[in-house]
């Protein structure tokens, strides 16, 4: 065994071997901030199942979903500690490191997936910040998925941006949700997920933004009539693994967890593409109406948020919202 660490005072063993038939055993930790109910969660799974089938069982991942050890950022700091092996988390995300990285979360700034993966991969500013995620942060991407698209569901029908006009929208303490809401005219209403439902229900608050999913296992669409498909930020998710991870593991085992993580983000993004398209007549057979407005006003009104951040980040801010939003 080997690559001991200390947290909270306590010895811990990190990256575990014992001896099998097949050779050295590596046990490893994923964690994650969604349930075991979830997609993600789904295709974590199906991530460690093939790594542990495709190794001959060298590999076991073993899965901790509902932030059990942690939020996101948490998480990220501990994968960058080399005290945990794998995560999730969108590009975007990152801007608590690199706050240039938040042109990723921008209302509007991705078209659809194909886009965020160009805007990833293809562009000076994607680049730039996977390698300062390698090089300072001592994390490597091993693949990205489709985690949905967030909507807006409300108390009333949303026909057009006037419509969200002083719409009270419970929105996540996070700044692009926040100025999603302000500049398309809601009154931006910060709330504890958990207290979405019943805030709903009473009508403390109009409306709320997720992507489908959520607003199925939430079961918002009981208490909510409208839908309306704002498709105003995309969501990614990351394959995440820690660089002294990788360090442990032989070179032939290296390729194999590469080549799974590809595998399980392509069946990660399945999962939403379907469920996406059979929950619009899941919601429909609810009772739900589904409008889909105009979205070139609400695109237009966040330009005083693209100038926020483009002041905030200079010269890289500028070339980052030029490069990504010109990009066919």
């Amino acid at each position: 065994m080997k690559g001991m660490f200390k947290v909270a005072g306590m010895t811990m063993l990190f990256g575990m071997m014992a001896f099998g038939a097949n050779g050295k055993v590596y046990k490893l930790k994923m964690g994650m901030v969604a349930n075991n109910s979830s997609n993600e969660y789904k295709a974590a799974e199906y991530f460690a199942n093939n790594l542990k089938d495709k190794t001959d069982g060298q590999i076991i991942v073993e899965l901790y979903p509902n932030a059990q050890l942690g939020d996101d950022r948490t998480m990220l700091e501990q994968l960058s500690a080399g005290v945990l092996d794998f995560t999730f988390a969108e590009f975007g995300r990152f801007n608590i490191f690199f706050p240039e990285a938040q042109v990723y979360s921008l209302p509007y700034a991705i078209k659809d997936f194909d886009h965020m993966k160009k805007a990833t991969n293809d562009t000076v500013i994607g680049k730039s910040l996977k390698n300062k995620i390698n090089k300072n942060l001592n994390i490597e991407i091993l693949s990205q998925a489709y985690n949905g698209t967030r909507q807006t569901t409300s108390n009333r029908a949303i026909n057009k941006m006037a419509d969200m006009k002083g719409m009270k929208l419970r929105v996540p303490k996070a700044e692009a949700n926040l100025e999603y809401a302000k500049n398309v005219g809601a009154a931006p209403t910060p709330m504890a997920f958990s207290e979405v439902y019943l805030a709903l229900q009473t009508n403390a608050v109009d409306g709320q933004e997720n992507p489908l999913s959520a607003i199925k296992a939430q079961k918002f669409y009981e208490v909510q009539p409208y839908l309306a498909m704002t498709n105003h930020i995309l969501n990614d998710q990351l394959y995440l693994v820690s660089n002294d991870t990788m360090k442990k593991l032989p070179k032939d085992l290296q390729k194999v967890v590469k080549e799974e993580a590809e595998k399980a983000a392509e069946y990660h993004t399945q999962l939403f593409v379907t469920e996406e398209a059979d929950l619009i007549e899941f919601f429909k057979n609810n009772g739900v109406t589904i409008t889909e407005p105009n979205l070139d006003e609400f695109r237009a009104s966040m330009k005083p948020f693209y100038e926020v951040y483009m002041k905030k980040n200079g010269k890289v801010g500028k070339q980052a919202v030029e490069e990504i939003t010109s990009m066919k």
